[in-house]
């Protein structure tokens, strides 16, 4: 098998760092742009996106430009999947072009996993279904890291759609690896009891000031209406009992960061005054995206 990148589950802390250290290498200084590395020129990476994207497509799309290599992107609606052809004969049709690398996001669970299996090219999951998106993860805790200083036993709340986000679940993974000590907060429809088991250190409420009460982090979500056959609540409900408003971050700690993986909704899970504050690290995440993917697409094939 290919070495890639599939989960944050099954790496050790220690690759988790090593990630992280070089991501930081390729943060650029502050009003600069990124700088341009030779590092895999010649390569070409397949960006295979079967759901839409905007933030994640487009920064593997830089990350791969900005380390020398070519880069090709194709939608789901693009590709030959949307006449018909199967997910296998795609694959197999991409694998015998030979790139060195694929980038694949799709709304099935395993779906990367599964590619790696029957393709001797490395795998980067970007997102598959409800189970993990290991990149956003990173990106994520190298946003802490700068905010804070250390991923160490920090205390997070992760508010919002739990039971369809794989970012909760990536996020989850990796905090645990750091004695981090998760908060999960939603809707009881959206709030699965067996999350609360897949780590150590996790409690579970539908309470969202007990939630954010003494947090470092607060993270935010998106209630996933896509993968739903109706919304649990009114948008306005929603908002009323689980919208982030300036008068929660007083229950956090001082410092407190909130986070948001994208795309927000303003009025439906943060305020506008929440979302454009000096503690939101929003802006800081997107920016952060081709730091780690640059450091992802860089182990993953130099």
């Amino acid at each position: 098998m290919a070495a890639g990148l599939l989960d944050i589950e099954s790496l050790r802390r220690e690759e988790i760092e090593t990630i992280l250290a070089r991501s930081k290498e390729f943060q650029p200084e502050p009003g600069h742009t990124f700088k341009r590395f030779d590092t895999l020129r010649g390569r070409t990476i397949v960006n295979l996106f079967f759901e839409a994207s905007t933030r994640t497509r487009t920064s593997f799309e830089i990350a791969a430009k900005r380390l020398g290599a070519d880069i090709l992107s194709i939608t789901g609606s693009s590709s030959s999947v949307s006449k018909g052809e199967s997910l296998v004969d795609t694959l197999n049709t991409l694998g015998a072009m030979r790139p060195d690398a694929i980038v694949m996001r799709h709304s099935a669970s395993g779906a990367p996993h599964f590619l790696s299996r029957h393709l001797p090219i490395p795998i980067v999951n970007a997102g598959d279904g409800t189970h993990e998106h290991p990149t956003q993860a990173l990106l994520d805790a190298l946003t802490i890291i700068d905010r804070r200083g250390s991923l160490e036993e920090l205390r997070v709340a992760i508010i919002g759609d739990i039971a369809h986000s794989r970012v909760a679940r990536s996020n989850i993974f990796l905090l645990s690896k750091f004695g981090g000590r998760v908060v999960l907060c939603g809707p009881a429809s959206l709030l699965p009891r067996e999350m609360g088991r897949i780590a150590p250190g996790i409690e579970l409420t539908c309470d969202m000031e007990e939630a954010i009460r003494d947090v470092d982090v607060i993270m935010m979500l998106r209630v996933q209406f896509e993968r739903q056959e109706e919304a649990p609540i009114g948008a306005n409900e929603y908002f009323r009992f689980f919208g982030l408003r300036p008068e929660h971050i007083a229950l956090a700690r001082p410092d407190v960061i909130v986070m948001h993986p994208g795309p927000i909704n303003r009025g439906r899970e943060i305020s506008s005054e929440v979302a454009d504050s000096q503690r939101s690290a929003i802006l800081n995440q997107v920016e952060n995206g081709i730091a780690v993917r640059m450091a992802v697409l860089e182990r993953v094939l130099a």
